[in-house]
C-alpha cells in the first residue's frame, strides 16, 4: 500500500457490507453458471456472496459482504461528475474480502488458497472515458485512450510490486471467455507456488470501460478547449487491480522461500529485504531462522 501511496494513491479503508443493488452494477450480477477459471476478484454465483439481514434495513433493498474493495470504491464515485483535468483519479483501500464459495464443489478446501475471508489491497481508477466531438460538420464518438493507458500503468504498478517481492511470477493478457461481465480487458499475474505444483493467481487489473460508470452515473465534463462539443456528458471509464490477496502472497513468499536441508528437514526461510520493516517477530519464522535477501 505504501507504494502506491507513494505514487499519488489516495489511501482509504473500505466497508465490509454494501448493497446488492451496488454490488449489481458494479457487474456482480449473480449467474447460474459454474465458476469458470481462477478469477481472485470476480464474482459470478449466487453462493459466492453472503448475504446481510437487519431488522433495521429494508428487507428488498438487501445488504451482502463485499466480495472485493473494488465494490465500495466504485460506490464512492456514484452520482459524480468531475473536470477532466483532476482524472485520474486513483485510490488504494485495505479491506476484507468475504468469498461464501471458498472449498465449494470440493475444491481446494484446506489451505490459504481459497478461505472464506482475508485482507486485500485494492487499486482503483478514475479516467475520461468517449468525448463527442464535431468532425468536418458531423457529431462523431472520438474514443479516449486514458483508459488503456491507465491499465497499462496499473499492470505495471503490479510488476513493480512482485518484482521486488522475489518471487516468480507471469503477466496473462486474458482472453474474453474468461472476462467478467464489466472487464474489456484483463490481465492476471500468477506466482508459481511449488506446494501445489502449479501456477496460481495472485493479483489481476481490469479495464471496465464505461460499464460500471454507465450503472453509477459517472460522469466527467468536456475539456475546456473542447468548443464544438455537443450531446449528453461522457461517462468516465473505471479500472481496477489487486495490490495484494494477502494469503495467496503468504504462500507464494513461503513456498519458494523456503530451504530444506539434505537430509529433507526444514533450514531456513529466505524473505525479501523489502518486508524487513514491517516484521515484528525478530528474525525467526516460528522456529525457522529468516534470511532477508
Amino acid at each position: 500500500m505504501g507504494v502506491a501511496v507513494r505514487k499519488g494513491f489516495e489511501p482509504i479503508i473500505t466497508p465490509d457490507i454494501v448493497r446488492r443493488d451496488v454490488a449489481d452494477r458494479c457487474g456482480f450480477i449473480p449467474r447460474d453458471e459454474e465458476v469458470k477459471g481462477d478469477e481472485e476478484s470476480e464474482i459470478k454465483t449466487p453462493e459466492q456472496m453472503y448475504g446481510v439481514q437487519s431488522k433495521h434495513e429494508n428487507s428488498e433493498a438487501g445488504l451482502v459482504l463485499a466480495g472485493t474493495s473494488e465494490i465500495p470504491l466504485a460506490a464512492m464515485h456514484a452520482q459524480a461528475l468531475y473536470n477532466p483535468q483532476t482524472l485520474p483519479r486513483r485510490t488504494v483501500a485495505v479491506g476484507h474480502a468475504f468469498r461464501a464459495e471458498a472449498g465449494a464443489r470440493g475444491k481446494d478446501t484446506r489451505g490459504l488458497y481459497r478461505v472464506h475471508q482475508f485482507t486485500k489491497v485494492e487499486l482503483f481508477s478514475v479516467t475520461p472515458g468517449e468525448a463527442v466531438k464535431r468532425i468536418d460538420g458531423q457529431t462523431k464518438m472520438d474514443i479516449d485512450k486514458a483508459s488503456d493507458q491507465e491499465l497499462e500503468y496499473l499492470r505495471e504498478l503490479q510488476i513493480e510490486l512482485y518484482t521486488g517481492l522475489g518471487i516468480p511470477f507471469r503477466v496473462l493478457d486474458m482472453p474474453s471467455e474468461e472476462l467478467g461481465a464489466p472487464a474489456h480487458r484483463k490481465y492476471d499475474i500468477e506466482a508459481w507456488m511449488p506446494g501445489r505444483g502449479a501456477w496460481g493467481e495472485i493479483s489481476s487489473a481490469s479495464n471496465c470501460t464505461d460499464y460500471q460508470s454507465r450503472r453509477l452515473h459517472i460522469r466527467h465534463r468536456y475539456a475546456h478547449d473542447d468548443t464544438s462539443a455537443t450531446g449528453p456528458l461522457p461517462y468516465a471509464h473505471t479500472l481496477n487491480g489487486t495490490a495484494a490477496a494477502i494469503p495467496r502472497l503468504i504462500i507464494a513468499l513461503i513456498e519458494n522461500g523456503v530451504r530444506f536441508k539434505d537430509e529433507g528437514d526444514l533450514d531456513y526461510l529466505v524473505l525479501p529485504s523489502a518486508l524487513r520493516r514491517y516484521w515484528v517477530g525478530g528474525d525467526k519464522f516460528g522456529e525457522i531462522d529468516i534470511h532477508w535477501e
